[in-house]
Protein backbone atom coordinates (compact mmCIF):
# COMPACT_ATOMS: atom_id res chain seq x y z
CA UNK A 1 0.00 0.00 0.00
CA UNK A 2 1.35 3.46 -1.01
CA UNK A 3 1.69 6.43 1.26
CA UNK A 4 -0.86 9.20 -0.38
CA UNK A 5 2.03 11.87 -0.85
CA UNK A 6 3.81 9.32 -3.05
CA UNK A 7 1.26 9.50 -5.95
CA UNK A 8 1.62 13.51 -5.76
CA UNK A 9 3.46 14.65 -8.58
CA UNK A 10 4.96 17.50 -6.94
CA UNK A 11 6.64 14.46 -4.28
CA UNK A 12 7.98 12.45 -7.19
CA UNK A 13 9.79 15.43 -8.75
CA UNK A 14 10.92 16.78 -5.62
CA UNK A 15 12.54 13.71 -5.16
CA UNK A 16 13.95 13.34 -8.80
CA UNK A 17 15.64 16.41 -7.92
CA UNK A 18 17.11 15.66 -4.35
CA UNK A 19 18.12 12.51 -6.22
CA UNK A 20 19.65 14.46 -8.83
CA UNK A 21 21.17 16.11 -6.22
CA UNK A 22 22.97 13.31 -4.79
CA UNK A 23 24.74 12.41 -8.28
CA UNK A 24 26.07 15.81 -8.66
CA UNK A 25 27.43 16.50 -5.09
CA UNK A 26 29.35 13.24 -5.16
CA UNK A 27 31.42 14.71 -7.93
CA UNK A 28 32.21 17.82 -5.85
CA UNK A 29 35.38 17.99 -4.67
CA UNK A 30 37.32 17.77 -1.46
CA UNK A 31 36.49 21.14 0.23
CA UNK A 32 33.24 21.60 -0.27
CA UNK A 33 31.71 19.33 2.55
CA UNK A 34 29.70 22.51 3.70
CA UNK A 35 27.98 23.00 -0.13
CA UNK A 36 27.29 19.26 -0.54
CA UNK A 37 25.68 18.77 2.94
CA UNK A 38 23.36 22.60 2.73
CA UNK A 39 22.66 21.11 -0.91
CA UNK A 40 21.40 17.66 -0.08
CA UNK A 41 19.56 18.95 3.24
CA UNK A 42 18.26 21.80 1.20
CA UNK A 43 16.71 19.23 -1.63
CA UNK A 44 16.08 16.60 0.87
CA UNK A 45 13.66 18.48 2.85
CA UNK A 46 11.94 18.98 0.16
CA UNK A 47 9.98 15.70 -0.20
CA UNK A 48 10.62 15.45 3.48
CA UNK A 49 7.77 18.14 4.28
CA UNK A 50 5.65 17.43 1.16
CA UNK A 51 5.00 14.14 3.10
CA UNK A 52 4.60 15.65 6.35
CA UNK A 53 2.75 17.73 5.53
CA UNK A 54 0.14 15.16 4.15
CA UNK A 55 0.05 13.37 7.04
CA UNK A 56 -0.98 16.09 9.00
CA UNK A 57 -4.75 16.50 9.83
CA UNK A 58 -5.32 20.25 9.77
CA UNK A 59 -5.62 22.66 6.67
CA UNK A 60 -2.84 25.25 8.63
CA UNK A 61 -0.52 22.21 9.36
CA UNK A 62 -0.64 21.11 5.90
CA UNK A 63 0.22 24.85 4.57
CA UNK A 64 2.81 25.34 7.34
CA UNK A 65 4.69 22.01 6.29
CA UNK A 66 4.05 22.73 2.35
CA UNK A 67 5.36 26.38 2.59
CA UNK A 68 8.44 25.19 4.54
CA UNK A 69 8.79 22.74 1.63
CA UNK A 70 8.66 26.18 -1.07
CA UNK A 71 11.12 27.69 1.41
CA UNK A 72 13.72 24.42 0.54
CA UNK A 73 13.26 25.00 -3.33
CA UNK A 74 14.13 28.48 -2.58
CA UNK A 75 17.39 27.64 -0.47
CA UNK A 76 18.36 25.66 -3.27
CA UNK A 77 18.56 28.04 -5.56
CA UNK A 78 21.86 30.36 -3.80
CA UNK A 79 23.55 27.33 -3.19
CA UNK A 80 23.27 25.78 -7.05
CA UNK A 81 24.40 29.54 -8.13
CA UNK A 82 27.53 29.16 -5.61
CA UNK A 83 28.05 25.98 -7.64
CA UNK A 84 27.87 27.90 -10.75
CA UNK A 85 30.16 30.16 -9.55
CA UNK A 86 32.70 27.71 -8.25
CA UNK A 87 32.37 25.63 -11.30
CA UNK A 88 31.53 22.67 -9.93
CA UNK A 89 28.57 22.68 -12.10
CA UNK A 90 28.42 24.13 -15.21
CA UNK A 91 25.61 26.27 -16.85
CA UNK A 92 23.77 23.72 -18.63
CA UNK A 93 22.89 21.94 -15.47
CA UNK A 94 22.45 24.70 -13.61
CA UNK A 95 20.22 25.85 -16.19
CA UNK A 96 18.44 22.14 -15.77
CA UNK A 97 18.54 22.16 -11.78
CA UNK A 98 17.08 25.97 -11.90
CA UNK A 99 14.13 25.01 -14.09
CA UNK A 100 13.24 21.58 -12.07
CA UNK A 101 13.34 23.91 -9.08
CA UNK A 102 10.85 26.72 -10.77
CA UNK A 103 8.79 23.65 -11.63
CA UNK A 104 8.19 22.39 -8.13
CA UNK A 105 8.06 26.09 -6.75
CA UNK A 106 4.88 26.12 -8.94
CA UNK A 107 3.42 23.34 -8.06
CA UNK A 108 3.86 23.80 -4.36
CA UNK A 109 2.41 27.02 -4.96
CA UNK A 110 -0.75 25.12 -6.62
CA UNK A 111 -1.02 22.67 -3.57
CA UNK A 112 -0.88 25.39 -1.15
CA UNK A 113 -3.76 27.51 -3.10
CA UNK A 114 -5.93 24.40 -3.52
CA UNK A 115 -5.96 24.02 0.40
CA UNK A 116 -6.86 27.34 0.59
CA UNK A 117 -9.75 27.17 -1.61
CA UNK A 118 -10.82 23.58 -0.16
CA UNK A 119 -14.44 23.92 2.09
CA UNK A 120 -13.13 21.42 4.17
Amino acid sequence: MAFAFEKLIVYQKAIDFADRVCQLTEQFPRGYGFLVDQLNRASLSIAANIAEGNGRFTKPDRKNFFGIARGSVQECVPLLELARHRQLVNDTIHAEMKDRLEEIARMLSGLINGLENRQV
